[in-house]
């Protein structure tokens, strides 16, 4: 009795409804996602062989731009309903006298980007959208010792988020003076550990080292 033969079929797999998901995360990514703007002073970094990421919360950075000035970011916490930013700017503003809106305050919070604007001068920064205006407002924070408005950012900044690690960004080309004036702001306000943010660096591995 000769064998039944059941047909064979064809697996058929339709990928439309996977193409349509694809399109449709991709336009909510571009939609949604934020872009990071440029840094108000190029910073050519040094080169190390570190590989410890920058922490993307609890961070405050401050960044050496390569004509010496100073700059200053700091971000909003883990959690986006903590506002870390904006509270950090009201307290600012309380310790200079100056009364900061809750639109300056939600534009600055919105910023993020370093900052090197002198305190008097921050209301007029966030108010004009004119960006050779802005450029001209980034004179670098002053950090002398009868005005020395780096050393209250530092110091609001860990008041108002305890968890906050510092980080230093600095141009291979800064001087050095400067960096030691930076660092002794840091230890008078009882910060001891920092991050140094570095270029990576490619290291090569010569054979004989990779077989002992």
């Amino acid at each position: 009795m000769p064998k039944i033969k059941l047909p064979t079929k064809v697996p058929f797999i339709d990928m439309t409804p996977m193409v349509d998901l694809f399109s449709l995360l991709l336009v909510f990514f571009i939609l949604t996602a934020t872009f990071r703007q440029q840094e108000p002073a190029p910073v050519d970094t040094p080169y190390s062989i570190s590989e410890k990421p920058t922490p993307d919360f609890n961070n405050m950075t401050i960044v050496f731009s390569n004509d010496n000035r100073i700059f200053f970011n700091v971000d909003n916490g883990p959690d986006t309903l903590l506002k870390f930013r904006n509270k950090i700017l009201a307290e600012m503003g309380k310790a200079y006298n100056i009364e900061f809106t809750e639109g300056e305050l939600r534009a600055f919070e919105k910023l993020n980007n370093s900052i090197g604007v002198p305190i008097e001068n921050m209301k007029a920064f966030l108010n004009t959208e004119d960006k050779a205006e802005k450029e001209k407002l980034q004179t670098g924070i002053p950090i002398d010792s009868l005005n020395n408005q780096l050393a209250n950012w530092v110091l609001y900044t860990r008041q108002v988020n305890p968890n906050v690690v510092a980080s230093i960004k600095g141009d291979s080309k800064t001087e050095f003076p400067l960096v030691r004036k930076v660092l002794d702001i840091l230890q008078d306000k009882n910060v001891n550990r920092f991050n140094l943010v570095t270029n990576l660096k490619a290291v090569k591995v010569e054979e004989e080292k990779t077989q002992q």
